[in-house]
């Protein structure tokens, strides 16, 4: 038999209630690691059934408001950071968040390129390379671990005199300002040791994302990072499809006028593929 439909809304309006109590409590009461009332307080506190106070936590601990711990209880999470694709670094989106970054070094030197950091880089397997191995934290609690590649060619000296604190801002010290970049994400679990330099637990669900920067000349740096899911989800802006983008890099193909369409009377001429002239491409 079917439950009527004021029924259901009338276990709907409950599980709000006490969703919106927990909300409440996060926003005005409690800090990042207090633990919230037990399921049977707020049972007692609101007269509902078990299931459906945990219904509203759980839908928080989903969201990332709270989070629970075996056999200890159910906490106020930290923040969640938004991972909005723009070509910004870690030190400039922290401190847009009123928090500090902070950055452990753990490699700085030149190494030859593997094949895939050639080919996103645009170099010669083993050319020399920068790279760069540093876990990034933000109000000392770390947050991501990055890889770094640079074409040693472009700025030999680089790491002259140490590791620089932002890599962008090396770049456009040496006439090689980012203008854009593309990002790949993809989820995926930690390895043992990247587990280790953030602080896991039992949740080893981490977002990665592998980053092509480009300056006006070309590819200029290519990097690996890894960031703790707990603490990150993925803001994408949308708009309308727009014609695709060249990138600079291709500007002097670009500055070449197409090829003129043959005029429909040569017997010479044959039709171009579709869409020719008209596709845009990224690397």
């Amino acid at each position: 038999m079917e439950q009527p439909a004021h029924e259901d809304a009338a276990a709907a309006h409950k599980y709000l209630v006490v969703r919106d109590h927990l909300v409440a409590l996060v926003a005005q009461q409690l800090r990042v690691g207090d633990a919230i009332p037990s399921e049977r307080a707020l049972c007692q506190e609101f007269g509902l059934s078990r299931m459906t106070v945990r219904q509203a936590v759980d839908a928080l601990v989903t969201e990332g408001v709270l989070v629970r711990e075996h056999g200890r209880g159910t906490f106020v999470a930290p923040q969640r950071m938004d991972f909005e694709m723009r070509l910004t670094t870690f030190g400039e989106e922290m401190r847009r968040r009123g928090m500090e970054p902070t950055t452990a070094v753990l490699a700085a030197q030149a190494v030859a390129a593997t094949p895939d950091v050639a080919a996103a880089l645009e170099v010669e397997p083993k050319d020399r390379v920068h790279y760069l191995y540093r876990v990034r934290s933000a109000d000392g609690a770390p947050m991501c671990i990055e890889q770094v590649w640079v074409p040693a060619a472009l700025a030999p000296d680089l790491f002259d005199d140490g590791p620089p604190a932002s890599m962008y801002d090396a770049l456009r010290a040496r006439g090689l300002a980012p203008e854009w970049g593309e990002d790949t994400l993809s989820a995926d679990e930690a390895t043992d040791t990247e587990a280790s330099l953030l602080g896991l637990g039992d949740a080893r669900a981490v977002l990665r994302a592998a980053r092509r920067t480009y300056a006006e000349t070309g590819a200029v740096m290519y990097s690996r990072a890894c960031y703790r899911a707990d603490r990150y989800s993925v803001w994408v802006p949308l708009r309308a499809p727009r014609p695709s983008l060249v990138p600079r890099r291709r500007a002097d193909a670009a500055a070449d006028p197409p090829p003129a369409a043959p005029h429909p009377t040569d017997p010479t001429a044959r039709p171009l593929p579709a869409g020719a002239g008209a596709r845009g491409e990224r690397p």
